[in-house]
C-alpha cells in the first residue's frame, strides 16, 4: 500500500482527498510539539486542589493539632488558644504545656483506633510511676505539671470528690514524649496488652514461632546480602536474557508439547485399560448375576468420564500443535525481539535505574499522602460529643468530600507517576530504534525522553493515566462491598460481584497495554494521546498473531526469569544458612528472602517487559512503511533485519510453489506442441 503525501509545492487537491482521508503518516522524531494541552491544565488545577487541601489543614489548625496535639476540650497544646462557642475550658492560654498526656492510654478502642480516654495538656509527661493522688499531688508541686482536668487546684487532689473521674487512673505509668508528637506515652509497652492480647499469647506460647523469629533476627546480616544478590542478579538477567532466549522459548515449546502428548496419551491408556477391566468383570458379573446393577452402571459411568477427558484432551493437544505449527515463525521474532531488548539496555544503562527513580517517587507521593490523611483526621469544625462530653474535630458540609478528592488523588497521581515511567522507557528505545547510527545517540537518552516527556506529553501520560483510574476506582468500591458483606450476600450477588470484579481488572489490563502502545506512538509521532492509541490499535490488529505470540512466549519466559532469580537466590540462601543445624530456623528468612527476589526481579523485567513491546510497534511501522530500498531504508537492527530477510524468502519459496501447482497443465503442453511444430521456428 502506498504512502499519501501532503504536496507543499500546490494548494491545489485532488477531489479523491476530500473524500478518503489520508493515512497517517510516521515521521519518527521530526517534529514535535505539545500534546493533549487540556488535560495537563486539568491535571495542573488537580494538583493545586491536592495542595489546596494540604494548605487548608495548616491554615484551619489541623496539622498543628496532628503534630502538637490538642486536649478533650479543643485546645491545641503549645499555643494561645480562641474559645470554642458552648465548650467550657476552651480558649486556655497552653503555651508553658507542649505535651498531650491521656488519663487512661491503656483505653484503645481497637474498632476506632483510636484511645478512648480524656486528654489534657501538660508541661511535662510524669517521669516515674505515680500510684496515689498524693503523689500527683506532689508531682504537680514540684514541677508543675497538673495531670488532672484544669479546673482542679494541684495542691487538693488527695481530697476533691471529682478525682475519681477527672484524675489519671492508678498508678500512672512512666511516660516520654514522643520524639515529634509530643505525646505521652507509656514507657512499659505491656500497657497496651489489651490490643495485642491474641498476638502476645500466640508468641509466648508458640515455641515453633519463637525459633523462627529467632532464626530471622540471627540471620538478618544473611538476609541483607541475599536481597542484595537478587537485585544484582536482577540486572544481570536483563542484559544476558537476550543470549539464552532462544533456549528459554525452545525448551518451553517443547515442554508444552510433550506434556499436552505425554497427557493424552495417559487420558487413552487410563481409558483403554479401564475399558479392558470393565469388561472383564462385567463378563464375570453377568455370568453370576445374569442381569446388570448399579455397580455395572456406575463403572460405565467412569469410563464415559475417561473418555470425555481424553477426547478433550485430543483435541486440545491438535489445536495447541497447529498452532506451535503456524506461529513457530513469529516466535523467531520473539527470539529477534529479546535480543535486541539485550543491546538496548548495554547502550541504555540507566533503564536499570528507573525502577529505583519510580519507587522513590511514589514512596515520596504516598508518604505525603498519608501525612495530609491523617492532618484531615484532625481538621474540621469542633463538635462536643454527648455520650463523652468530649470536644471532636469534624469535617461537615462540603468540607467532607475532600477526603474522596484525595483518595482519587492517591489512585490517578500514582497511576500517573507509573504512566511517566511508561512514557521515559517508549522515549528512549524509540530513539535507540529510529537512529540509524547508534554512535550518534544521545550523551544521556534517558535524560533526553525524561526532558521531552516533561516539555511536550504530560498532558498525554496525565489522559492515560486518568483512564486507568475510571476503570480502578469502581473495581475498589466493588471490591470493598464484597468484603464488607462478606457472608451476608446470597450466592447470586457473590458471583455477581465477582464477576463485575474481573470484568473491570481485564478492563484494566487492556487498557494498561493499550496505553502503552499509545505512549510509544506518541513518542513516535508526537500526537495526542487518542491518535497515538487508535494508531497503535490499528498497528497491533494488523500483527494480532505476532502480538499473541509474544504476549504468550514472552511473558512465560520473564516469568522464567523471576523463577530463575528466586530459584538462584533461594538456593545461595540455603548455602549461607547451612551453618544452622535446625533446619526449622530456615523457613522464616528463606520466605522473606524469596518474596523480595521475586518483586525485585518482577520490577527489573517489567521495564524488560516494556521495552520489548516498544521495539514491537517499532518494528510493525518500520516493515510497513519502509521495504529497504534506497529512500526507504529500514531502522530496525540487525537481528531483527535477518529475521525479516528469513521470512521474505520463506514467503518467495511459497509463492513459487504455488504458481507451479496452479500452472494448468494443458498450458504446458500446448506449449510444449507449439515448440516442437516445424513453423514456429524462427530463422
Amino acid at each position: 500500500m502506498s504512502e499519501v503525501r501532503r504536496s507543499t509545492s500546490s494548494s491545489y487537491r485532488p477531489r479523491s482527498s476530500w473524500i478518503k482521508r489520508p493515512k497517517r503518516e510516521w515521521k519518527p522524531l521530526e517534529d514535535r510539539s505539545c500534546t493533549d494541552l487540556p488535560w495537563f491544565l486539568l491535571f495542573t488545577l488537580f494538583l493545586v486542589g491536592m495542595g489546596g487541601i494540604c494548605g487548608f489543614t495548616i491554615m484551619t489548625g489541623g496539622a498543628a493539632r496532628l503534630v502538637f496535639g490538642y486536649d478533650s476540650y479543643g485546645n491545641t497544646c503549645g499555643q494561645r488558644n480562641e474559645p470554642i462557642e458552648g465548650v467550657r475550658l476552651s480558649g486556655l492560654d497552653h503555651t508553658d504545656r507542649k505535651f498531650v498526656f491521656f488519663l487512661d492510654p491503656c483505653n484503645i478502642d481497637i474498632i476506632q483506633r483510636k484511645i478512648k480516654s480524656m486528654a489534657l495538656c501538660v508541661s511535662q509527661c510524669p517521669t516515674e510511676e505515680l500510684a496515689t493522688y498524693f503523689d500527683l499531688k506532689r508531682f504537680a508541686m514540684m514541677n508543675g505539671s497538673e495531670l488532672c482536668s484544669y479546673e482542679l487546684p494541684g495542691h487538693k487532689y488527695p481530697q476533691l470528690p471529682e478525682r475519681f473521674e477527672k484524675c489519671p487512673k492508678l498508678p500512672v505509668p512512666e511516660s516520654k514524649a514522643l520524639p515529634v508528637f509530643n505525646r505521652c506515652t507509656p514507657v512499659d509497652i505491656s500497657c497496651y496488652a489489651k490490643f495485642a492480647e491474641a498476638v502476645i499469647t500466640f508468641v509466648s506460647d508458640n515455641s515453633m514461632l519463637n525459633r523462627l523469629i529467632a532464626g530471622v533476627a540471627a540471620s538478618k546480616e544473611i538476609i541483607v546480602g541475599l536481597c542484595l544478590l537478587a537485585l544484582v542478579l536482577s540486572m544481570i538477567l536483563m542484559v544476558i536474557i537476550r543470549y539464552i532466549s532462544a533456549v528459554l522459548v525452545w525448551i518451553l515449546t517443547a515442554l508444552v508439547v510433550l506434556g499436552s502428548l505425554g497427557g493424552t496419551s495417559v487420558l487413552w491408556w487410563l481409558y483403554i485399560d479401564y475399558r479392558m477391566t470393565m469388561n472383564e468383570t462385567m463378563t464375570k458379573d453377568l455370568i453370576e448375576t445374569e442381569e446388570p446393577n448399579d455397580g455395572m452402571k456406575t463403572t460405565k459411568d467412569h469410563a464415559q468420564g475417561l473418555l470425555i477427558y481424553a477426547v478433550s484432551a485430543t483435541v486440545f493437544t491438535g489445536i495447541l500443535l497447529l498452532l506451535m505449527l503456524f506461529m513457530r515463525k513469529r516466535v523467531a521474532l520473539t527470539i529477534a525481539l529479546f535480543h535486541v531488548a539485550g543491546k538496548v539496555f548495554i547502550h541504555l544503562p540507566l533503564l536499570v535505574l528507573l525502577p529505583f527513580c519510580t519507587f522513590l517517587a511514589l514512596s515520596l507521593f504516598w508518604v505525603y499522602w498519608i501525612m495530609v490523611l491523617l492532618f484531615l483526621g484532625t481538621t474540621g469544625n469542633p463538635e462536643k460529643n454527648e455520650d463523652t462530653g468530649l470536644v471532636e474535630f469534624r469535617l461537615t458540609g462540603l468540607l467532607q468530600y475532600m477526603t474522596w478528592y484525595h483518595a482519587v488523588g492517591l489512585i490517578w497521581i500514582s497511576e500517573f507517576i507509573l504512566a511517566c515511567q511508561q512514557m521515559t522507557v517508549a522515549g528512549a528505545v524509540v530513539t535507540y530504534y529510529f537512529t540509524r547510527d547508534k554512535t550518534k545517540l544521545p550523551v544521556t537518552p534517558i535524560l533526553s525522553s525524561v526532558l521531552r516527556l516533561a516539555r511536550y506529553h504530560l498532558g498525554t501520560v496525565a489522559k492515560g493515566s486518568f483512564i486507568i483510574t475510571l476503570v480502578k476506582i469502581p473495581r475498589l468500591i466493588l471490591m470493598y462491598i464484597h468484603n464488607q458483606l462478606k457472608g451476608k450476600e446470597n450466592a447470586c450477588a457473590r458471583c455477581m460481584l465477582k464477576t463485575c470484579i474481573c470484568c473491570l481488572w481485564c478492563l484494566e489490563k487492556c487498557l494498561n497495554y493499550l496505553n502503552q502502545n499509545a505512549y510509544a506512538a506518541t513518542a513516535i509521532n508526537s500526537t495526542n494521546f487518542c491518535t497515538s492509541a487508535r494508531d497503535a490499535f490499528m498497528i497491533l490488529v494488523e500483527n494480532a498473531l505476532r502480538v499473541a505470540t509474544i504476549n504468550t512466549v514472552g511473558d512465560f519466559v520473564l516469568f522464567l526469569g523471576k523463577i530463575l532469580i528466586v530459584t538462584c537466590t533461594a538456593f545461595a540462601g540455603v548455602l549461607a544458612l547451612n551453618y544452622q543445624r535446625d533446619y526449622t530456623e530456615w523457613i522464616l528468612p528463606l520466605i522473606i528472602v524469596c518474596l523480595f527476589a521475586f518483586l525485585v526481579a518482577h520490577c527489573f523485567l517489567s521495564i524488560f517487559e516494556i521495552v520489548v513491546d516498544v521495539l514491537f510497534l517499532c518494528f510493525a511501522i518500520d516493515t510497513k512503511y519502509n521495504n529497504g530500498t534506497p529512500g526507504r531504508e529500514f531502522y530496525m537492527d540487525k537481528a531483527l533485519m535477518e529475521f525479516v530477510e528469513n521470512s521474505r524468502r520463506s514467503m518467495a519459496m511459497e509463492e513459487r510453489g504455488r504458481s507451479k501447482r496452479a500452472r494448468p497443465k494443458e498450458d504446458v503442453e500446448l506449449t510444449e506442441a507449439k515448440a516442437m511444430a516445424p513453423g514456429t521456428s524462427s530463422a
